[in-house]
């Protein structure tokens, strides 16, 4: 595991007059922008980006989801003074390799095996309740699962949406180039 320790006060011995300056900015993003994107760690969208510290929030969960990150995006556009989302899934996305019914199995097979039959069906009622309340969303179009993103987020009427500020993109993980989708 990292040494989070040792890797802060390196990163504070070597940072320490850039973070000065980056406090100064505040807490709303200076670009006012939202990047919604994926969880993997193979992205920075930072970096592909071009983004600095201060200009811009980013928000992350498995697949990019903007139903799971639809809070994070309401108080920034509410508190923050964030107006432009762009929302970024990638190629190769892990949501891309599994059904829910895998995932049913995989969750239910490493926990109900080790629990007494009570337990197990216990297990089984509640994964039955999540499955329900969490829309596991896996998908195989990467193109098509921007689009059904921005369109959630252009009609939610908590969402604020001016013309051409909520866009979507693809992140190529193979090329490190994006595209825009809509």
């Amino acid at each position: 595991m990292v040494d989070f320790v040792k890797a802060n006060n390196t990163f504070v011995s070597q940072h320490s007059e850039k973070m000065h300056e980056v406090s100064k900015l505040g807490p709303p993003p200076s670009e006012h922008l939202i990047v919604l994107t994926c969880m993997d760690a193979r992205l920075n969208p930072f970096k592909f980006l071009g983004l600095n510290e201060g200009e811009a929030h980013v928000i992350r969960n498995g697949g990019g989801y903007a139903k799971d990150a639809l809070n994070s995006i309401i108080l920034s556009q509410q508190f923050l003074q964030t107006r432009s989302i762009a929302v970024i899934h990638h190629t190769d996305c892990g949501m891309t390799h599994f059904t829910v019914p895998e995932l049913r199995h995989k969750i239910l097979e490493t926990h109900v095996g080790k629990l007494s039959p009570d337990k197990a069906s216990q297990v089984k009622k509640e994964y039955v309740e999540l499955e329900e309340r969490q829309a596991f969303r896996p998908f195989k179009d990467v193109d098509e699962s921007v689009k059904e993103d921005v369109q959630f987020l252009k009609v939610n009427p908590m969402v604020k949406s001016e013309e051409g500020s909520i866009t979507g993109w693809v992140y190529e993980t193979e090329s490190g180039k994006i595209r825009r989708v809509v």
